[in-house]
């Protein structure tokens, strides 16, 4: 009893550092800033829409997913067979766990993504990828910003 009390709290642990965790992520938006891009100049930058793809940006491959997964598999296996049985049945869960764990968080955490081809007002071409969070098609007249660290992200005009 005790050993599954202590694996629950564990399993809690993990989850909770998670969700603390996943709030940690940056921003691919065109329209949500990082505390650190607030109240700093930005070059920016007007043009038109050229081209728009739709893609995915990958999820993030932190581990969380994979120590939760094991966890979880771990205590799943546990709970079957008796003896040597039960310690093979725990490992393989623990260990089947993990792999699920890791994808299931990669592909949960994926995000709908453009790649933006942008014709300046002056003779440059800048393509982007950012959160699909925002329309935009091709002609569309749209605004360019660029911080410090030549991050860019595209915006209505």
């Amino acid at each position: 009893m005790k050993k599954t009390t202590c694996m629950n709290t564990a399993l809690a642990a993990l989850v909770a550092g998670g969700l603390l965790t996943s709030g940690c992520a940056s921003s691919r938006s065109g329209t949500n800033f990082s505390r650190d891009e607030a109240l700093r100049s930005q070059r920016t930058y007007y043009g038109v829409i050229e081209s728009v793809t739709a893609g995915k940006i990958e999820g993030t491959k932190t581990g969380i997913g994979t120590v939760a997964g094991g966890v979880l598999g771990g205590v799943a296996g546990h709970s079957v067979g008796g003896g040597s049985g039960k310690d093979i049945a725990t490992v393989g869960g623990a260990l089947a766990g993990a792999v699920v764990g890791s994808i299931a968080e990669e592909l949960t955490t994926r995000e709908k993504a453009y790649s933006l081809t942008v014709k300046l007002d002056d003779p440059r071409v800048f393509t982007v990828v950012q959160n699909a969070d925002t329309p935009f098609v091709p002609g569309q007249r749209v605004k360019v910003l660029e911080t410090e660290a030549n991050r860019m992200r595209v915006q209505l005009q």
